[in-house]
């Protein structure tokens, strides 16, 4: 029997509906490339004690090549068994790519391991039809709680319109959806199927827009036909691995808030910020590499290594780092880092 969304723990559902940070979970690697498992567990303990309402791993900050190398299994129990220290249960969200068997088999490890919901990439979908899209969605939905996927086309994600996510919107066991096409129209396309899908109060909305953050947070989304207007509820985010004590903390000021201007000042800041920690200048060819030199300068990750050699900073990368965290110091969080660095990597 696959596991539905209904036998979750109460906790954990009403921390998912109301709204959170998770942050896209880090590979921590030694400079021999092979896994480092205290400082993977130290990511996982940071995060939690940051206030993140839940992790996701095995995504694409994680490396989807830890499935190559055989780390898969090993890198969700590192996060499950830091979980497990925590009273406040916490989301715990898995990776699942590939083709149907693929897909179907890593939301079985997960499921095994405890957690609660696969965020299900269609990346490996290209060229398909909506149906066989549709299809695949359901069958990963009839093994456990499914986070949707809206990864934007330039780094590998399939155009999906409307017509796509009124259906995925109507799979049963889909309990949230995380927007990151990076485009506005797209996201409206989201919000809308889920609306007309009848799905507004089964599917939580998070946002993986990396560049409209605050935006998303803030906007009340008054769609004709829409009751209240709809409202993205947290985020599941590759740049809320780094800064996540601060980020944890803005999601906490602009969820289900009024768009003030302070507010909205910040919008543009974290932007700036994610530009640097993404690489934008060089196409996202950083993006992986950004987010451990963070981790790197704080004393979490020993090194920026990942398991492709050619992965790492751009020209000119490490210089805006350093000069974005400089302008932005309260969208930082090195102090809390410092202060107890050592209690997580005991």
């Amino acid at each position: 029997m696959g596991l539905r969304w209904q036998d979750w723990p109460e906790n954990v559902l009403a921390r998912l509906r109301a709204g959170c940070a998770i942050p896209a979970h880090p590979l921590a690697l030694n400079a021999r490339r092979e896994l480092d498992p205290l400082r993977q567990r130290a990511l996982s303990r940071y995060y939690l004690s940051a206030g993140a309402g839940g992790l996701a791993v095995g995504v694409h900050t994680t490396q989807f090549a830890i499935r190559q190398v055989g780390l898969f299994d090993r890198v969700l129990s590192l996060a499950a068994e830091a979980a497990s220290e925590r009273d406040d249960a916490p989301i715990l969200v898995a990776g699942a790519i590939g083709r149907t068997e693929q897909a179907v088999r890593e939301a079985r490890i997960a499921r095994g391991l405890g957690y609660h919901a696969v965020l299900l990439s269609l990346a490996a979908w290209k060229g398909a039809s909506e149906d066989e899209i549709i299809a695949h969605c359901a069958a990963v939905a009839a093994e456990m709680p499914v986070f949707g996927f809206y990864l934007q086309p330039a780094v590998g994600g399939v155009k999906l319109p409307l017509s796509f996510w009124r259906r995925f919107a109507a799979i049963e066991n889909v309990v949230a959806i995380k927007m990151a096409p990076f485009d506005r129209y797209a996201t409206l396309n989201v919000l809308r199927g889920v609306l007309e899908a009848g799905a507004v109060d089964r599917i939580s909305l998070y946002t993986g827009n990396d560049d409209h953050i605050v935006a998303d947070l803030l906007t009340p989304f008054a769609l004709a036909g829409a009751k209240t207007p709809l409202r993205i509820l947290g985020g599941l985010l590759g740049h809320w691995s780094v800064w996540t004590k601060a980020a944890v903390d803005l999601h906490a000021r602009c969820c289900g808030a009024d768009a003030t201007p302070e507010l909205l000042a910040l919008d543009a800041q974290v932007t700036e910020m994610n530009a640097a920690v993404f690489d934008v200048a060089h196409s996202f060819h950083g993006v992986i590499a950004g987010c451990h030199e963070i981790l790197r300068r704080q004393g979490l990750l020993e090194g920026i290594w990942c398991l492709d050699p050619a992965e790492s900073l751009s020209p000119g990368q490490a210089e805006l780092l350093t000069t974005v965290a400089q302008r932005y110091p309260h969208l930082t969080d090195d102090a809390f880092v410092r202060a107890n660095l050592n209690t997580w990597l005991s």
